[in-house]
């Protein structure tokens, strides 16, 4: 008689179990569409009694529990917008504020700072890998041991795109320690042009036609936030000689590498079936190895003379948690953040960027060309994103 029901109800037997969630499931934590969906309980007599309660009281849960989800589904995509936001927004403005602040003593190595990051990147990402793991230090260690030591070949893949992100990383310190935090944050966005060009020839991804005009006024957004004006030739006086062609210089090869890096990243997500925490750790592996390398050449003595730690406070330690913890932020909320989400994330980080500028570091004036430039740059972020619906199917009323 059991089989007989399950036969009927279209698969409902065939449902999973939500993966790291053991006993004691809730309504919001169990696939839709099932009439043994359990209430408080997982044993067969929960289900008994689910298909002895009558067809209409079944259906009133089935609709409170979509609209239970709908509302969560909501709260979630409001709550990652906020995430990505602030963690965009202070990333930058404390990045730029810890290297333009006069204090006495010398100043934190940027170099340095890379490594630090990489090191808590990968112990975050162990203690995501262990609870995933039930919180079993042997099943842990037996996916470390499985994961990365018994596949050093999948592990090499990633050395590559670790040295690259080592380098964008290094990069992002020398350019907001020669461009203010508005001007960086919009020219940063031609990670985008770049992302895309490498999808098309790495991915074989094929661009829509309002991907590529949004690709086009990019561009020209970009343009015109760097077109000088008298206020930027009044402001080089109190600033080294061609920082502000270095600044560009570093976001121009930042956005390059992170473009290939990116898709790079993404060719190797496809390809294997390892978590994105896994492939975290490896990245962060040779992230460090990189950065460690990258302080012995271009710091070496003033590490030797001052310590590794030089320099470091309490703003420092903010910024490389934000550095450290901002990827796996984003890789944690960005499923539940669609395409025009991000986009709003983007434009209120460079509004907020360009408000704190001028009202707090009081490093950036913004000129009517630069407005129009971030105006630009902010519409084909949301254009990018855009997904026009098929013409053959009618929106419902």
């Amino acid at each position: 008689m059991k089989s007989a029901v399950c036969a009927s109800e279209a698969g409902a037997c065939g449902a999973k179990w939500p993966v790291g969630q053991p006993g004691g499931h809730s309504f919001s934590q169990w696939p839709m569409g099932s009439v043994f969906s359990p209430v408080v309980g997982t044993d067969p007599a929960d289900a008994d009694l689910m298909l002895q309660k009558p067809q209409g009281l079944q259906e009133m849960e089935r609709v409170s529990l979509a609209d239970e989800n709908k509302t969560m589904s909501a709260n979630l995509k409001y709550l990652s917008l906020g995430i990505l936001v602030f963690q965009t927004t202070s990333l930058v403005l404390t990045m730029r504020y810890s290297r333009t602040l006069k204090e006495e003593g010398p100043r934190y190595l940027s170099s340095t700072a890379v490594v630090v990051a990489e090191l808590l990147k990968i112990m975050a990402c162990i203690l995501l890998v262990y609870k995933d793991s039930k919180c079993s230090l042997r099943a842990l260690n037996r996916i470390l041991h499985d994961e990365i030591l018994n596949k050093p070949m999948e592990t090499l893949k990633l050395a590559i795109p670790s040295g690259i992100y080592t380098l964008q990383n290094n990069l992002l310190y020398v350019a907001l320690s020669n461009l203010d935090a508005a001007t960086y944050q919009v020219t940063y966005q031609l990670k985008i042009l770049t992302t895309a060009l490498f999808s098309v020839s790495m991915l074989s991804k094929k661009l829509g036609v309002y991907q590529w005009l949004s690709l086009v006024i990019l561009m020209t957004g970009v343009a015109f936030v760097q077109w000088p004006s008298d206020s930027q030739e009044l402001d080089s006086k109190e600033l080294s000689a061609g920082s502000q062609f270095v600044g560009l210089m570093a976001v121009l090869t930042a956005c390059f590498s992170s473009g290939f890096a990116g898709v790079y990243f993404e060719k190797i997500l496809k390809e294997t079936k390892q978590s994105v925490w896994i492939r975290n750790i490896q990245l962060g592996f040779f992230g460090s190895i990189f950065g460690l390398m990258g302080v012995y050449i271009y710091d070496g003595e003033l590490v030797s003379k001052d310590g590794f730690f030089q320099g470091y406070n309490r703003l420092t330690w903010i910024v490389v948690v934000l550095q450290a913890l901002g990827g796996l932020v984003i890789a944690a909320v960005i499923k539940y953040a669609d395409n025009i989400l991000k986009g709003f994330a983007t434009s209120l980080s460079i509004i907020l960027s360009t408000l704190i500028s001028y009202f707090w570091l009081q490093d950036f004036v913004p000129t009517s060309v630069f407005f129009l430039g971030a105006i630009l740059v902010i519409t084909a972020t949301f254009l990018y994103g855009y997904d026009p619906k098929p013409a053959g199917n009618p929106t419902k009323a």
